[in-house]
């Protein structure tokens, strides 16, 4: 494909503005999806990830695993039940959880940033007591709440120039407790923490839909909650909206739900005029660059 070089010139001097406003900015990122299977969109995120830690911005990824968990656990024969559509982690269920997410997932993530370039370190919600947990519901077993947050590895992480790449497995308020704790969950609670200035959650759908089914491109909390009333948000957009308000009430200044399968959709949300999926925020934008 031919290039013009004028226009990626332009393209960047267009995106100028948008760097300025998002210099030393904290970005939480949760990644999942069909992407993590993908050889190509993972090297793709992973390049947008470093080019996002090049120009400024202080990227956090926290990512998923559901897939390769069912994958490895129907291998090792452990079948599941099930309470209310949710499944319930036993012991043996919260270990192949945990090697998976932290071991298999974690590192491959770290790798493919490694490989473009950038500089990532992989952790889950154990070390140094990120985010401990307590029971989510007794019935399920082992899916955690995030409690407590300890964020100051992150800081120290991204500030030493590091792409911190997180595993959403807790530790317990009791001694050699293990919890799941849903990756969109544990991404708002580290945002929320962090105070970040975005939370972007990359899924499998365009974003928020109004009855029309047409894509909303920024809604306040209160027309998140008119729209989860009324039943338009409904059945899998409901935790992640959720997932948004809580972080907007924590101090995270806006959350994008947004589609991961678009190419550079991290790149096209942050600089540029085009967005790439629904924002949620409470306060006005800001006007002038960070300080």
């Amino acid at each position: 494909m031919t290039r013009d070089p004028q226009a990626t010139a332009r393209t960047l001097s267009e995106a100028l503005p948008y760097l300025q406003r998002y210099t030393g900015a904290v970005v939480v990122i949760k990644f999942g999806g069909n992407a993590m299977g993908d050889d190509a969109a993972m090297a793709e995120f992973a390049r947008d990830i470093v080019l996002m830690r090049q120009v400024g911005v202080n990227p956090v990824v926290v990512h998923g695993g559901g897939p390769m968990i069912n994958d490895l656990l129907g291998k090792l024969g452990i079948t599941s039940d099930f309470v209310r559509g949710k499944r319930v982690t036993d012991k043996a269920t919260v270990e192949v959880v945990e090697m998976v997410l932290s071991g298999l997932v974690n590192k491959r993530i770290v790798q493919a940033i490694n490989d473009q370039g950038g500089r990532a370190v992989g952790i889950s919600g154990k070390d140094d007591d990120l985010m401990v947990c307590e029971p989510d519901d007794p019935e399920l077993g082992y899916v955690g709440r995030p409690v407590e947050m300890n964020v100051q590895v992150l800081r120290d992480l991204y500030n030493a120039g590091i792409i911190p790449v997180v595993a959403p497995v807790g530790t317990g308020i009791e001694d050699n407790e293990t919890f799941n704790v849903n990756g969109d969950t544990a991404a708002g609670a580290i945002a929320g923490a962090l105070q970040a200035d975005r939370l972007l959650l990359l899924t499998d759908v365009s974003g928020v839909k109004d009855e029309s089914g047409a894509v909303v491109t920024q809604l306040s909390p209160e027309q998140v909650r008119d729209l989860t009333d009324r039943g338009v948000i409904a059945g899998g957009m409901i935790p992640k909206t959720e997932t948004a308000l809580a972080a907007l009430e924590k101090g995270v200044r806006a959350v994008v739900i947004l589609d991961g399968r678009i190419p550079n959709a991290c790149l096209l949300e942050l600089f540029t005029d085009h967005g790439a999926g629904s924002l949620i925020r409470s306060t006005e934008p800001r006007v002038k660059p960070r300080t």
